[in-house]
């Protein structure tokens, strides 16, 4: 479910068709639509710009090129299910993408950890030399 603070998704913004589903389901599968693709415009939601960006990384190949998001849910039986279940990581997408992620602040090997590894470097290639054959002058 989406983040308290953000509002829930426009209805004007989504389209919801149903299809056939494959899978467990008996011939329940071959007489009813039960999966769910909802689609989501999403310039309606109107997003900042760095929202805009993050949402279209996190949706990854759900992106169409028309600008909407495709999320087709079929792993429960009823319709009811999979379209919460659609509504659902949709939401969570759109959460997701308002959530800023923090720096990295870049820093350096203290002058202790340099020493430490150059001296395991001298160890590891001093075990080598010692593995080689004895040299007969």
């Amino acid at each position: 479910m989406p983040a308290p603070d953000h509002p829930p998704l426009p209805e004007a913004a989504l389209d919801e068709r149903f299809l056939a589903a494959t899978g467990p389901g008996g011939q329940n599968v071959n007489k009813v639509a039960t999966a769910v693709q909802l689609r989501l415009d999403v310039y309606a939601l109107r997003l900042a710009p760095d929202v805009f960006r993050r949402l279209k990384a996190l949706a990854g190949s759900r992106w169409t090129a028309d600008g909407a998001i495709v999320v087709t849910a079929r792993r429960f039986r009823t319709r009811e299910a999979n379209r919460a279940d659609a509504r659902a990581r949709l939401a969570e997408m759109v959460a997701d993408a308002h959530v800023r992620p923090e720096r990295r602040i870049k820093t350096k090997p203290t002058h202790a950890a340099k020493l430490k590894r150059v001296d395991a470097k001298s160890r590891a290639g001093a075990v080598k030399r010692n593995r080689a054959r004895p040299q007969v002058d």
